[in-house]
C-alpha cells in the first residue's frame, strides 16, 4: 500500500505507518500535477494546502482513503468521496490546545500593542523611544473582559478553559446545541467543572469585548460591515479558523474608524496572497496560518492520522 502525504506528515507518524508496512511518501506534488501521479497511491493525507476535489476524486479511482491532518475539511468534498466509497478521515481533537493557545498568544500580544511596537522598535526606538513609549501607554488587561466565543466545539472550549483561567467571562455561542460544562484541570490533577454562558450570536456580537471564531468555512461572511457596526465600541476580533469569516474590507474600514481597536488574523481571504491592506495595517497581528504549527500538535496528528489510516485498511 503507497500513501502520499502531501502536505507532510510528522516524523513519528510516518515510522508508526512504515512499521506496518506501507510506503509512505512524502515529496509534495503540485496540485494541477495530482490527477495524474495520485493513481499511484492508495490513500492521500493533506493538511489545509492541498484540494481533494470532485475532479481529483473522479480522476483517482484507485484511491481507498483520505486523510486530513487537523480539524475542518473544508479544502476536501467529503460526501462525494464517501459517494463514491472512499474513506475519510480527519483529526479533530490533536491540534485544538494549540489553535487555543494562539488565540492568547494573539490576544495578550494585541491588548499591549505588542504587534506594532515591534515593527516600529527597530526604526524608531532609537530616536523616539519616549514618544512610542507613550504611544503604547494604553494597555489593557484580559482579566474581567468579556470573551465572546463563536463556535463551541473542541478547539472553542479549549479557549474558553484558557480564558476561564485568565479570569475572563465567556460568552458561547454556536449553531448546534451543546454542553455548557467543561472539566477543568488543576495543578495536581485535580478537576473542577465549570459552566460558561450560553448566548445568542446577537449577544455576543453587541456585548464581547473580544471575539474569537471557531467555525466551520461558511459561505457568507459571519461579521460584514452590518454585524461590525453593531459590536462594542472597541472590540477585538480573532480569527484563527477560516478565512472569510469576516469581510476582511468591511474590517479595515472598522478598525479605521475605531469601532473595531484590533484583529489577529491567521486565516485570510485569499492564501497564501492576502491583501496588501491586510498586511500592512497597523492594527492588526499576522501569522501565516499556523494555529496548530506546535512540534506536540503535529506530533499527535501524525500519530492519530498514522493509526486511523492502519486500521481502516486492517478492517478493508
Amino acid at each position: 500500500m503507497k500513501i502520499l502525504a502531501n502536505d507532510g506528515i510528522d516524523p513519528i507518524g510516518k515510522q508508526l505507518l512504515e512499521e506496518a508496512g506501507f510506503i509512505v511518501d512524502t515529496n509534495n506534488i503540485p496540485q494541477d500535477e495530482l490527477p495524474v501521479r495520485l493513481q499511484e497511491y492508495d490513500a492521500i493525507t493533506v493538511r489545509s494546502a492541498t484540494k481533494v476535489r470532485k475532479a481529483l476524486i473522479d480522476a483517482c479511482p484507485n484511491l481507498k482513503v483520505i486523510g486530513r491532518g487537523g480539524v475542518g475539511m473544508d479544502n476536501i468534498d467529503v460526501e462525494y468521496a464517501r459517494e463514491k466509497g472512499l474513506s475519510v478521515y480527519n483529526t479533530p481533537a490533536s491540534s485544538s490546545l494549540s489553535v487555543a493557545e494562539l488565540v492568547f498568544a494573539s490576544l495578550f500580544g494585541a491588548v499591549r500593542f505588542l504587534p506594532d511596537s515591534n515593527r516600529k522598535m527597530p526604526v524608531e526606538g532609537g530616536t523616539k523611544f519616549n514618544d512610542l513609549k507613550k504611544a503604547y501607554a494604553k494597555g489593557i488587561e484580559l482579566r474581567g473582559k468579556t470573551l465572546g466565543i463563536v463556535g463551541f466545539g473542541r478547539i472553542g472550549r479549549e479557549v474558553a478553559k484558557i480564558a476561564i483561567g485568565v479570569g475572563m467571562e465567556v460568552l458561547a455561542y454556536d449553531l448546534f446545541p451543546f454542553n455548557p460544562e467543561l472539566d477543568i484541570v488543576l495543578g495536581g490533577g485535580t478537576t473542577v467543572k465549570v459552566s460558561v454562558k450560553t448566548s445568542t450570536l446577537e449577544e455576543v456580537t453587541k456585548t464581547a469585548d473580544f471575539i474569537t471564531l471557531h467555525t466551520p468555512f461558511i459561505d457568507k461572511a459571519l461579521f460584514g460591515a452590518e454585524e461590525l457596526a453593531l459590536t462594542k465600541k472597541g472590540v477585538g476580533f480573532v480569527n484563527i479558523s477560516r478565512g472569510g469569516l469576516i469581510d476582511e474590507l468591511a474590517l479595515i474600514d472598522a478598525l479605521n474608524s475605531g469601532q473595531v481597536s484590533f484583529a489577529a488574523l491567521d486565516v485570510f481571504d485569499n492564501e497564501p496572497t492576502p491583501r496588501e491592506e491586510i498586511l500592512k495595517h497597523p492594527k492588526i497581528s499576522l501569522t501565516p496560518h499556523i494555529g496548530a504549527a506546535t512540534n506536540e500538535a503535529q506530533e499527535r496528528i501524525g500519530v492519530e492520522l498514522a493509526n486511523l489510516i492502519i486500521d481502516h485498511f486492517k478492517k478493508a
